[in-house]
């Protein structure tokens, strides 16, 4: 009977339990801290992934800027042994000239270069003239050529300090 209980001593279930629900911890630990890891690498890569799209654009829009907004093809010294520019290789920030495609109360908007659709405002400082002569905006109309000096705002419109108006005659010499 001695020998019974020693190896009941031994083989206590209560022990073996306890074993077994210490490493059942300590692996619901490890899976834990191996699904936060995984969680965590992933969210990383994710705000790599996002931030180098966001460079990649970047890069991209500095290298298309003067294209995409109407400068020069080789940029502001890239063609500077082929002076002058073709036409149409001009920033048209400060003006713009083409064909009145719509009028309003106090803006117009000319079809320019490209056919890009500018709109101008007019304000009472605005001076309109056609040939040496001072006329008024509602002497403007749709289908007038007209070529426009002032400046941009923040809004991507120009604000008109000069507006000349051509007649037939003079259309021919711009382009």
């Amino acid at each position: 009977m001695a020998e019974e209980k020693q190896k009941s001593d031994k083989i206590n279930p209560h022990t073996y339990d306890i074993g077994v629900g210490v490493n059942r911890d300590v692996l619901k630990r490890i899976i834990i801290g191996v699904a936060i890891f995984i969680v965590i690498v992933l969210i990383f890569g994710a705000g790599m992934f996002v931030g180098g799209m966001k460079a990649r654009f970047s890069y991209r829009w500095a290298e298309n800027y003067h294209e995409n907004f109407g400068g020069p093809r080789g940029g502001f010294l890239g063609g500077w042994r082929n002076l002058p520019p073709f036409p149409g290789e001009f920033i048209e920030s400060r003006g713009t000239f083409g064909e009145i495609i719509k009028i309003n109360d106090s803006d117009l908007v000319v079809k320019g270069q490209g056919n890009t659709e500018k709109v101008i405002l007019i304000t009472e400082k605005t001076a309109i003239e056609k040939g040496r002569e001072t006329i008024k905006k509602d002497e403007l109309k749709v289908g007038d050529s007209i070529v426009v000096i002032g400046s941009s705002n923040d809004k991507g419109q120009i604000e008109a300090k000069l507006i000349r108006l051509f007649d037939g005659k003079d259309i021919n010499k711009v382009k």
